[in-house]
């Protein structure tokens, strides 16, 4: 089973400013104990919104609409992949994730969907062919 823990943006993550050395310090202690653990498929920090775009579909259209984006609290700063046995394993890593913010802040975890959870299918197939989904 894999999760994405989801690092919520901030008003300073989302204006670019660095986190102090505490925060990083933190973070690569956590992400070195689920290295060790032979947990951690990938981990990472965006960049603002501001250097970023989303495309909007709407009546077979596509737009392209520059960021920055409004909502903070709806935006990621960061993620990290986790590949364990049970979502209580999940839990308890997630649980163990340092603050990244200064403030009061959050993040949220969600599992991914494994192939196998589409059903089969000749798309599916192919992207097992392509090696997508493989996790560790």
């Amino acid at each position: 089973m894999r999760f994405m823990n989801l690092v919520k943006a901030s008003k300073d993550s989302e204006a670019g400013v660095m986190p102090p050395e505490e925060i990083f310090t933190a973070m690569a202690d956590y992400h070195e104990q689920l290295a060790k653990a032979g947990v951690l498929l990938d981990g990472n920090g965006l960049h603002p919104s501001s250097k970023g775009w989303r495309i909007e579909y709407s009546g077979g259209k596509r737009r392209i609409i520059d960021g920055p984006f409004a909502e903070t609290k709806e935006l990621v700063a960061g993620y990290t992949i986790i590949q364990v046995k049970t979502k209580e394993e999940a839990i308890e890593w997630a649980n163990r994730f340092p603050n990244p913010h200064l403030e009061d802040g959050s993040i949220e975890i969600r599992q991914l969907f494994e192939l196998e959870d589409f059903g089969e299918s000749q798309a599916i197939d192919r992207f097992r062919d392509m090696g997508v989904g493989k996790g560790q």
